[in-house]
């Protein structure tokens, strides 16, 4: 068997995710753009579902900017604080609130360069409000999506700013919001750091049948 050309590549992805994950659920739990902006602020270097455990206790301080914005960042601190990095995240948390009331009439913007303004919001972070909360395109890479692309050869994998450039490039500009789920499941369950090399799961020994080596992976 031959390795598939990249072109082949992206089809057969394309049609195996869809085929796992028809409806990907969105993983970190939230009521609104704002519940939706603290907790994917609050999943950096932490996991999804430990997230999830935290942010009830948080809601219940305060679910909204207007409320938020009263609360000391020492307040936040000391719900937050299973999430790691719980200095900066309870800060940036307690200063987003506050220009987002001042600013914007605690509304969340619907716009990418106005949430990468606010503080402890990243491009991958304003990436996943625009798509999960606005519905607007958007790919966000994350560590699994970058990892996946590389060992599916859909990009270099210099840093995340060019795997998201070539993965746009690549799918149909409809697909990006689900396919970025998508990929982050398969990454989770199939494709993980660990459990696969490149030579190990369903998507990689398809496209790659003759790998004989571990796929070297740069990381972000």
């Amino acid at each position: 068997m031959k390795n598939m050309l990249k072109a082949e590549r992206v089809d057969y992805i394309h049609q195996r995710l869809n085929e796992l994950y028809p409806e990907p659920p969105i993983p970190l739990d939230h009521k609104d753009p704002y519940t939706l902006l603290v907790a994917v602020l609050l999943s950096a270097q932490c996991t999804d579902e430990r997230v999830n455990q935290v942010t009830p206790a948080l809601w219940q301080l305060a679910d909204n900017p207007f409320d938020m914005a009263k609360k000391t960042p020492e307040q936040i601190k000391e719900i937050i604080r299973p999430c790691g990095l719980s200095p900066q995240k309870s800060k940036a948390i307690a200063k987003l609130s506050q220009i987002l009331v001042e600013e914007h009439n605690g509304e969340v913007p619907a716009d990418m360069d106005e949430l990468e303004k606010l503080p402890g919001v990243g491009h991958k972070t304003a990436g996943v409000v625009m798509t999960q909360a606005f519905g607007q395109p958007a790919f966000p890479v994350d560590t699994h999506i970058h990892r996946l692309a590389q060992r599916w050869g859909l990009t270099n994998g210099k840093n995340v700013a060019q795997t998201e450039k070539d993965l746009k490039r690549l799918f149909p500009i409809e697909s990006w919001n689900k396919l970025h789920l998508q990929i982050i499941y398969y990454g989770r369950e199939y494709c993980s750091a660990r459990g696969c090399d490149g030579t190990v799961c369903e998507i990689c020994t398809t496209c790659y049948p003759n790998r004989k080596h571990p796929k070297k992976v740069l990381k972000p």
